[in-house]
């Protein structure tokens, strides 16, 4: 397989000491940590930011659908754009717009402000991820790389776990704009926390387009887009919506949706550890088994989520299932382009979060024209129909493999 980076002429940038490597990687981790909270922050928050601009969930739903669409787009682009520039400064100058969305969005006049910031935010995904996502071999020594790794991702879970029951817990208290400000000033601080806990990070490889498009006709690349676009489109056009299925269907005190929330969260961390167990010994099991959480959980939730102690449960199966996604999508990428890991990560971060935006988009299509609990059986189906796909998968591996023995 040919790799999709150039090597860069000039000196490796030197790896760090363990002791100073690991604040530089929380570092990483603590920015991947606000983008995901700032970029899943108004799902908490939609009813009530929708409420002051008069708008519908589904318009309201935008604040999802935009970051993910650019992100999409900015991940390649930046990556390649920037390829000779130290990776220091790039990621301190994504949390500077990422901090100055979060205060756009906390002072917005009406509601174009906020998708403003969120087209900021967007920007901020596709380049951060793209960039943070890969670096924990130069940031410790070779043997900590693997749980390094597994650090800088744990902010995916971290995100759902804390960002948004607090972003919710701060709205309540002080309206939805203080969830966005205190995301403001967290950002500013990791910002700090960058500039002095990581070394320089000059570029040994540059990422290009031509061999992206190259990567896209591997086998194994083409099963990660398909299962990274099904079960992706499955969540978000499911939880982007979760905060007024549990105030309308599920009847569920307002007070008590940030608990709920909360409980989803800390399912999502066991998700994320269990699956970084399993997927590397049963990588399409793995992938399977998070995908049918989800579709059990989001067909169950209109017929058994309609009281407190079936909604929680069905949030907990569901908040396992999803945790295991991010992890075994990136490992499925990773396994296609063992090489190239920066590349991965770019095609990664491009078809999740476009897929991010398409779930919410047409989920606020299906809110708006049918029914919440209308878009919770779809995405079920939809989800189902990765679980398919993975099934296939092995099978296909199976008798190959089968078949390599036999001659």
């Amino acid at each position: 397989m040919s790799t999709a980076t150039t090597s860069i002429s000039g000196p490796t940038a030197p790896r760090r000491p363990a002791t100073a490597g690991r604040p530089a990687v929380l570092a990483v981790m603590m920015g991947i940590f606000s983008i995901v909270t700032t970029e899943i922050l108004p799902i908490g928050l939609l009813t009530s930011i929708g409420s002051s601009y008069a708008i519908s969930d589904g318009t309201a739903g935008l604040m999802m659908t935009m970051p993910g669409f650019l992100a999409a787009v900015a991940a390649p682009l930046v990556t390649v754009a920037t390829a000779r520039i130290d990776r220091r400064p790039m990621l301190c100058g994504c949390m500077f717009l990422l901090a100055a969305a979060n205060f756009i969005a906390a002072a917005a006049p009406g509601y174009w402000a906020v998708l403003l910031s969120r087209v900021l935010v967007g920007i901020v995904i596709g380049g951060f991820w793209s960039i943070g996502a890969g670096l924990a071999g130069r940031l410790v020594p070779e043997r900590s790389a693997r749980r390094a790794t597994a650090v800088i991702f744990a902010a995916v879970p971290l995100g759902s776990v804390l960002g948004v029951p607090l972003g919710m817990l701060i709205g309540d208290l002080a309206g939805w704009r203080a969830g966005f400000a205190v995301m403001g000033v967290l950002s500013v601080a990791v910002l700090i926390a960058l500039a002095v806990l990581l070394p320089p990070l000059p570029p040994v490889q540059a990422t290009r387009l031509t061999v992206l498009r190259g990567m896209v006709r591997g086998a194994g690349t083409r099963f990660a887009l398909a299962a990274t676009f099904l079960i992706v489109l499955a969540h978000f056009g499911t939880y982007t919506y979760v905060t007024p299925f549990l105030e309308r269907v599920a009847h569920v005190p307002p007070a008590m949706i940030t608990v709920f929330l909360l409980i989803f969260g800390v399912a999502g961390v066991a998700g994320n550890f269990l699956a970084g167990a399993a997927v590397g010994r049963h990588p399409h099991a793995a992938f399977g088994v998070a995908g049918g959480l989800i579709a059990f959980a989001t067909l169950a939730l209109p017929l058994l989520g309609r009281s407190d102690p079936g909604a929680v449960a069905l949030l907990i199966v569901w908040g396992v299932g999803y945790g295991a996604v991010p992890v075994c999508s990136q490992t499925w990428f990773v396994m296609s382009a063992p090489h190239a890991p920066e590349a991965a990560s770019v095609l990664f971060t491009a078809s999740f979060q476009a897929t991010l935006s398409t779930g919410a988009l047409v989920g606020g299509v299906v809110v708006d024209r049918t029914s919440l609990s209308a878009v919770m059986v779809l995405g079920g189906v939809a989800a189902a129909v990765m679980v398919a796909t993975a099934a296939a998968r092995s099978a296909g591996s199976a008798a190959r493999s089968a078949a390599g023995q036999r001659l």
